[in-house]
């Protein structure tokens, strides 16, 4: 340890007096859409860089003298400065480029044909911003890509290459970012955590990521909010909500900050659905990020963020017709009672970050996030289920005429959760003199958890009370009478106090190389998980308490050969672990099992990106194939979007699959991709043999297409199309899902938005209404344009007469307008 400390202190040292003689000019370099340029190169003399992917560049130049410093990039007009400064003086210069290629206004186009050598997939900002979905944040423009199912344009859950929506990482600005527990569906979620309105910089992993992101088994969402350099106002307004982000920065330059808000009510997309309600879905936050800097080494960041969901429902009645043409059957169900749900989340962080030299950054990130979840609801659900009349010309044509099931089921809940999740970090990177990089953290991390659960149902059918079929007791109503006691058919009680700790490290090495004329990067590291997980009411076994430690190695390696065609080849893979979370740790009886072990999967990720140019255009291929081995698998079920586990460790499971992804300029100025996807996923639980995941996707096809009429310019439109086939349909409570591998159909949906520029950023107007404006877009929405009937999951109903149990399809959105305006001051 304390020679660990004394290298530290040499290499601060070292790095302090190695400034000597020299002054600094660093920035961010923009285009004239005030977006970051990356990869330009900066020149002073016989010195220079580039910037990074967020358009930040740092310079050291000689004193005393005039030096001319010399901005370039591929796609933008070059940019000259000339500087004489002060030994030690540091300033900051943004400069900001002209694009060299004529570009239609407020049309999306990315220039940056940067190699991605660690096999991350870069989305411009401005594309969450243009192309707009059902989904309001980036999951609208992830579910396009390949490998990324979402199946519910209601809920921001994905799955990736077959993990489930516990298995993501999501970080903002270095900062690990949390979900409410308790969400069951879609429906209650209204807002995605990511504003689309503060992101500078979206990058996403599908796979065989590095060390240095956390410990989970399927991708991870880096998102950058940016710092502003100037005052700004953006704003928007639909029929499902609207939004508001202000941008400013002191005169100093040293405070800058910048604040959004959103407010969402998804009633536009309910009162659609074919169950008839009274429903309040009213979601709303506000988040801000502020930076001060108070030298130029050292900035204080701040990351805010509160949350708040509400979720009233009051359904009356339902008819689902599904069947066959020549056998229709019908579901014919009327409501009482009602659904109150409240989600309250405060998350605020502080980073300091450090910047010892050029070489060196030292960072230390703190962050609190408090969650008060509840879950409240009494419904009673009576049903006929029968054969439908299908006599075109029939005056009761459409409705039930012979009842084979007739039934009720009353549900209640009083779920109530209170978490808080408490971090502190340190974070540090060094650049190395060989021209490699040195990354590493040490973080810790406090949970603490109180919960209480209460659900039961109660099914009634024909009057005889439906028992669970996990009693072996005979029951042969209403044949003969049944003298055993009333039992619920679910019945889950439990109080749960939860405090678990958490250490974790990681250190890893990153090098770009040349291996005779080819360029090669490596990069290896290695990660620490320990935790203790201490509970209040000991399981079954006796068992309150458990401390487990699991390491993690990872590598990666990319070559890009010296060949005429711009081809780069890229190999990832390592051990990695997912740690159980408090979802994991309780069971399907709500009781919490606190020695439930980690999760464990092998990644081997191989793939190519094919740079290109068609029609003088730029183009990319990239290929993935994929295999991931899982041992110690916590089987689950998924209702909606709520995940039950098991608890038990007592599976295991493997994924394989090709992704597929073309983009490029398609229409000349615009940015467009095709995805192709192909996932088999499979677990074998208890040695009985291997079954379909729940998150077995198999195909999946993605577009996102965007266009602008030639001869108006200014009227655009952009298709956001999703296919992917379906996946298992669950299975009946207590029932054995070995029993029920049917699979619901398959997932189709496209969302076109049309519109038209009524004041362009690159234009100078006359009139004086449209000076106030920096831009001002007014846009038609049609969501789910075929009008597909997806399907999310099944209603499982009871015959208590032939002991037949009938899968109703539960329908998602059908065809839905929106009308959109945004603008910008």
């Amino acid at each position: 340890m304390k020679q660990a400390l004394h290298l530290f202190i040499v290499l601060f040292c070292f790095s302090f007096f190695g400034n000597a003689q020299r002054a600094t000019i660093k920035g961010v370099i923009l285009d004239d859409d005030q977006m970051p340029i990356a990869n330009a190169s900066i020149i002073a003399g016989l010195t220079g860089t580039t910037s990074n992917e967020n358009g930040f560049y740092e310079l050291k130049i000689p004193i005393d003298q005039d030096i001319t410093v010399s901005f370039t990039h591929i796609s933008h007009q070059k940019v000259e400065a000339v500087f004489n400064l002060k030994n030690g003086q540091t300033i900051e210069f943004n400069p900001v480029m002209n694009k060299q290629v004529e570009q239609i206004a407020a049309v999306v186009i990315n220039t940056n044909t940067r190699q991605k050598v660690d096999g991350v997939t870069t989305i411009a900002p401005e594309v969450l911003r243009t192309i707009k979905g059902a989904q309001p944040g980036v999951e609208n423009i992830l579910k396009t890509l390949p490998g990324v199912n979402i199946s519910n344009e209601l809920s921001t859950q994905y799955s990736v290459r077959g993990g489930n929506f516990d298995e993501n990482l999501v970080y903002v600005n270095d900062i690990e970012i949390y979900r409410p527990f308790l969400i069951r569906s879609g429906q209650q979620e209204g807002l995605s955590f990511v504003n689309t309105d503060l992101v500078q910089n979206v990058e996403f992993s599908a796979g065989g990521f590095q060390a240095k992101y956390g410990d989970k088994l399927s991708s991870v969402l880096d998102i950058t909010y940016r710092t502003p350099i100037n005052f700004g106002i953006r704003a928007e307004a639909s029929l499902l909500g609207g939004s508001i982000a202000a941008e400013a920065v002191s005169k100093d330059s040293k405070f800058s900050g910048i604040v959004g808000l959103r407010y969402r009510d998804n009633s536009l997309f309910l009162n659609s659905l074919e169950t008839e309600t009274n429903v309040v879905p009213v979601f709303a936050d506000a988040q801000t990020y502020l930076t001060y800097k108070f030298s130029d080494k050292f900035h204080l960041n701040f990351l805010g963020n509160v949350s708040l969901n509400k979720y009233n429902f009051k359904p009356q009645n339902r008819q689902t017709n599904f069947g066959t043409i020549d056998e229709p059957v019908a579901l014919l169900v009327f409501y009482e009672g009602q659904e109150k749900d409240r989600y309250f989340t405060n998350f605020g962080a502080f980073k300091a970050n450090y910047f010892a030299s050029e070489d060196l950054t030292l960072k230390l990130i703190a962050s609190t996030y408090h969650t008060t979840e509840q879950e409240y609801f009494d419904i009673l659900a009576q049903y006929r289920l029968g054969e439908v009349n299908s006599n075109i010309g029939d005056e009761n044509l459409g409705e039930v005429e012979f009842s084979e099931g007739i039934g009720s089921q009353f549900t209640h809940a009083r779920n109530d959760l209170d978490a808080i999740i408490v971090n502190v970090e340190h974070k540090g990177d060094y650049n190395l003199k060989d021209d490699s990089t040195l990354e590493w953290s040490v973080k810790y991390t406090h949970e603490d958890i109180r919960d209480r659960l209460i659900e039961w149902e109660v099914i009634d059918s024909a009057g005889f009370s439906v028992r669970p079929p996990i009693f072996d007791t005979p029951n042969n109503q209403p044949y003969e009478p049944f003298e055993g006691p009333l039992v619920a058919f679910q019945n889950v009680r439990a109080t749960n106090g939860v405090q678990i700790d958490r250490l974790q490290a990681y250190a890893q090495w990153s090098k770009r190389d040349m291996l005779g004329n080819n360029e090669v990067f490596y990069n290896a590291g290695v990660r620490a998980h320990q935790w203790n997980v201490n509970s209040d009411i000991p399981n079954e076994n006796g068992v309150s308490s458990s401390s487990q430690i699991v390491v993690s190695p990872r590598a990666q390696f990319a070559i890009k050969p010296d060949w005429e065609k711009d081809m780069l080849f890229r190999i990832a893979g390592g051990l990695y672990y997912q740690p159980p979370f408090y979802r994991e740790l309780r069971d399907s009886s709500g009781i919490v099992q606190p020695d439930v072990k980690a999760q464990k999967s092998v990644h081997l990720v191989v793939g190519n990106e094919y740079s290109f140019k068609l029609w003088d255009r730029p183009f990319k291929l990239v290929s993935e194939a994929y295999y991931k081995s899982l041992s110690d698998v916590n089987p689950y079920t998924l209702e909606n979007v709520r995940i039950r586990y098991r608890a038990r460790n007592n599976a295991k499971a493997y994924a394989y699959g090709l992704d597929l992804r073309l983009n490029g300029e398609f229409v000349p100025g615009t940015e467009s991709w095709f995805s192709f996807g192909y996932l088999k996923t499979e677990e074998n639980i208890d040695d009985r043999g291997y079954i379909s995941r729940p998150t077995d996707q198999r195909l999946k096809f993605g577009i996102l297409f965007q266009d602008y009429v030639p001869n108006i310019p200014d009227l655009k439109m952009y298709l956001n199309l999703v296919y992917n086939t379906g996946v298992p349909g669950g299975s009946p409570s207590y029932a054995d899902v070995y029993d029920y591998q049917t699979r619901l159909r398959d997932y189709r949906r496209a969302d076109l938005g049309v519109s038209y520029v009524l004041v362009d950023p690159n234009k100078t107007y006359t009139q004086s209404w449209k000076q106030f404006f920096k831009e001002l877009t007014l846009g038609v929405e049609i969501y789910n344009m075929f009008d597909a009937q997806n399907t999310i999951s099944n209603t499982w109903v009871r015959d208590v007469y032939s002991k037949r149990q009938f899968a109703i399809p539960n329908y998602l959105t059908p065809r839905v307008f929106n009308v959109r305006l945004s603008t910008r001051f």
